[in-house]
Formats: C-alpha cells, structure tokens, sequence
C-alpha cells in the first residue's frame, strides 16, 4: 500500500506596514501607567483603518499563489478570532478576491488562538491542494499590557501532496484541557488575560512539553533533531523556557517576533512556520507549537529549498516597514478613538447587496475585459468597447497582478478620509487600463507621476448603520 506524501507546496506572509513604536504607546500613558516604560521596547505592526482579517488573508493568500495555478486548489480556511463577521463566512470572500474558482471549499476556523496550527493539520490530512491562512487584527484595550504585546500580520501555506513539496508533514499532538489563560466573549471587543506566571509555570510549563515530547518519541526523533522550533500563545521568553526542558539547543529557536510584530493571535505559529520554511535545510525537522486552552504542535521534514517565485514572505513584509509614532492615529484606526469628522463624513453608506452579487467578479476579483476585437483593456467591464465600440467583446481579464503607474494624483485635506489626506488620481496600467483609483499607504516621500504601483484588497466603506463593510482594491506605491 502506498502511502499519500502530504506537505506544504509554497507559503506567504503579510504584515501591515506601519510599525508603532511602542515608546509613543508608553509615553501616551505615563501619566496614569508609568509601569508601561518597561515594555517600551521596539515596535508592532499596526492596521490602517481599511485593513483587517479579511484584506490581510487576501494578501498573504496571494503571496504563497505566486507561480501556482488558483483553479487546481480544492479549498481555503481562514483561521481567525478577529474576522469581522460572525454570520457571514469570511473565508468566502477571501476565495472570491483571490479569485479561486467557485467550486473551492471555504471555511472559517476560530475560537481559539490555536486555531491557526489546527487549521493546517486538519489540511494536510488530505491531499487535494488547500490554502489555510491564519490573519489577525488584535484589539486591546488603550493601556493594557496586551496593547503593548499585540501585532497584527497574516500567513499562509498551500498544502497538497506530490513531488513539489517544499515541506513534508510527518505527524501532529493535540491537547486540549480547560486551562483559561484567557478569553473574549463574542459580544466583547476586547478579551481578559489572566496572571502571567500562572499562565507560565502552570499551564505552558506543564502542557506544552509533554505535547512535544510525545510527538518526538512516536516519531523516533529526540530533541536534538529538532532543527527549527517556535512557540507561540505565551509571553516573551517561553519559547526558551519550553527548549530547555525539552533539551532543545537555544540557537535552533525560531524568531519569537515580538519586537518588530507582536504576538498575532492564530496567525502568529503559522509565521513562524513561514519563518522557518525561509531558513531551513534539506533534511531539517521543524516542530512548531501554539499554546492555547491546551496546545497544537506538529511536525514538518524540509525536502526541498524554496524556489524563487517573487514571493515576498515573512523577510519581505518584516522589510516593507513604515516607522509610525502617532499613538493618537492607532487610537482612530481601531475606532478607540471618535474624532469629529464634520458633514462630509455623514453619509449613509448602505451597500446594494444585489448590486454586490452581479458584480462580484470584478469587485472582489478586480477583474476588467479585454476587447475580443481590439485587444483593449478597460476597467470595469462594459457591454461595448471604449475604443472600438464592439458589442459584448469582453473577456475577463485580472487586473489585481498587473503592474501599474501614477498618471495623475491629488492629495485632498477637504474630502471625507479616516487617514488624511485623501490621494487618489488616475491609475495607468501596463495592459492598458486606467481608472480612478485611491491610492493608500503614502509615505513621508510622497508619489509623483510614474511612481510604480501594487494592487491591494482594503475596505472602501464601513456601514455603521448596518454594520456592513464594503470591500475594494486600492493602489498602493511599494515600499
């Protein structure tokens, strides 16, 4: 009997680009949590106010596609406990902005931070292609620890089995015990921690080492075959308490990524997988676990260095930084914040739900047409030509991995934006194509006319009335 080789065929990562630094969020508070200073160090990764689990898991999810045919993948799983609807599934709009074909399956995982790790076990015990993303966008209350301690960023890995894997997937532990480090009621915007040493001595001290251990002994392997190992679910420096009970080497850790991201919630092991596929050999074990009401750990054997796709990973999006000191900015972005926008903002966003369904493809899949006659390119598709003026001549075309430029541009302090000013011009794409697009994420360098441009899935509206939020693509200059 042969037995189905199942693994990870390619992997990508997102992180948001603007980097608070955690001084400006102690310094916020001094006045009241002078205790904060000593958490101050380094940065987390901070959401516009457009980004969430949602634009993020697209993302990533286009990242680890790079090179890879969408309509071979059977399925996505979007592993969250921030994703922004609870009766809507999430994942079915990630598959329709990566424009998977409709027959993939699509499923939400959350309820736990682990849900991440269970995500990717549950898929490679199968060998059809499948996307499992881990994205979060982690809230905590202004001057909590956790504000200080929280990032946001998203991963994900295609599974699949055959001779293109990259990673083989070699056994998984499960423990799940009614140890409450902490929770969040669905209602709640924001969860309650308990005690660190307690969570520490008693729950990742005693939990997470048998897991592995009885991952290790089934499998025949000892600690020093573990070549690359993370941790995630715990406070800073676990990781290391965990290796050395277990005899693990202190240089085979896996980055902890609590200085320059934050701890990300169910996204947070599978960066860490991510990171480790970046940085191991043929023949390396990697074992990566997440504790929570319990612990997931599972077990991958590198086969093969990754090839070059473009893909821009956990090294990339750590790279594509923006140093961001407004602690007030972060306040308004996660609506801690209510500024008064005056009249401009008082306007009823409801979005037409028919409207939504007819135009799906060329909403979320940024998808234009291609004149059948004349080859032109126009956004958003039309029953005739703009140039040739033939009658339903167009053929969908993707425009959301074309490369584009700045044709024109203003930035507009009087209309209505939760991120003044509002850029926003004439996009000219390579195929042809331009449209009247907003233009996001503009750095202290500003744009300029030909300043290139990437295609990114952000929310364009938020009903507050409904509490519906409309999705679109924005340009976005790289960085």
């Amino acid at each position: 009997m042969t037995v189905t080789r199942t693994g990870i065929r390619s992997f990508g990562a997102y992180l948001p680009r603007r980097r608070l630094q955690r001084a400006a969020i102690a310094a916020a508070h001094a006045w009241a949590l002078p205790g904060l200073k000593g958490m101050a160090k380094g940065e987390r990764t901070m959401c516009a106010w457009d980004e969430d689990a949602i634009t993020m898991a697209v993302e990533a999810g286009r990242d680890a596609l790079r090179g890879h045919d969408r309509a071979k993948v059977a399925g996505v799983t979007l592993a969250s406990t921030t994703a922004p609807y609870a009766d809507l599934q999430n994942a079915v709009l990630v598959n329709a902005a990566l424009s998977l074909d409709a027959t993939a399956g699509a499923a939400d995982q959350s309820g736990s931070t682990r849900a991440g790790l269970a995500a990717l076990i549950q898929a490679c015990d199968g060998s059809r292609p499948r996307l499992v993303i881990g994205s979060e966008r982690r809230l905590a209350k202004p001057g909590s620890a956790q504000e200080m301690s929280f990032g946001c960023g998203a991963a994900a890995l295609l599974t699949g089995s055959g001779e293109d894997l990259i990673a083989r997937f070699v056994g998984s532990e499960s423990r799940s015990i009614p140890f409450i480090d902490h929770f969040r009621q669905s209602a709640e915007k924001h969860g309650y921690h308990w005690e660190e040493r307690w969570i520490r001595d008693e729950g990742i001290s005693g939990i997470v080492p048998q897991a592995i251990s009885a991952l290790l002994k089934r499998l025949g392997r000892s600690a020093a075959d573990v070549a690359c190992f993370g941790l995630s679910g715990g406070i800073a420096g676990t990781d290391k308490l965990v290796a050395k009970q277990l005899g693990i080497a202190p240089d085979r850790l896996l980055p902890d990524l609590q200085a320059q991201v934050g701890d990300t919630g169910a996204a947070h092991a599978l960066l860490q997988l991510v990171a480790a596929l970046e940085r191991a050999k043929p023949g390396d074990l990697i074992v990566v676990a997440a504790f929570a009401q319990g612990c997931e750990t599972l077990a991958f054997e590198m086969l093969a260095e990754p090839t070059a796709t473009g893909r821009r990973g956990l090294a990339g999006s750590l790279a594509q930084r923006v140093e961001e000191t407004s602690y007030l900015k972060m306040l308004s972005f996660d609506g801690e914040l209510q500024l008064e926008w005056g009249m401009r903002a008082e306007t009823d966003n409801k979005t037409a739900l028919t409207q939504l369904y007819r135009s799906a493809n060329q909403i979320f899949g940024f998808s234009g047409g291609r004149c059948g006659v004349c080859g032109t390119v126009q956004f958003p598709r039309m029953p005739a030509c703009v140039n040739c003026g033939a009658i339903d001549s167009q053929q969908p075309h993707a425009l959301a991995e074309e490369p584009a430029q700045v044709a024109t541009y203003t930035a507009d302090w009087l209309q209505y934006s939760q991120s003044p000013p509002l850029y926003m011009g004439l996009v000219q794409f390579d195929v042809g194509a331009r449209l009247l697009m907003e233009i996001v994420d503009v750095g202290s360098a500003g744009i300029d006319v030909g300043t290139p441009l990437e295609m990114r899935l952000r929310i364009k509206e938020r009903d507050g009335l409904r509490h519906f939020d409309r999705y679109f693509w924005k340009a976005t200059p790289p960085h």
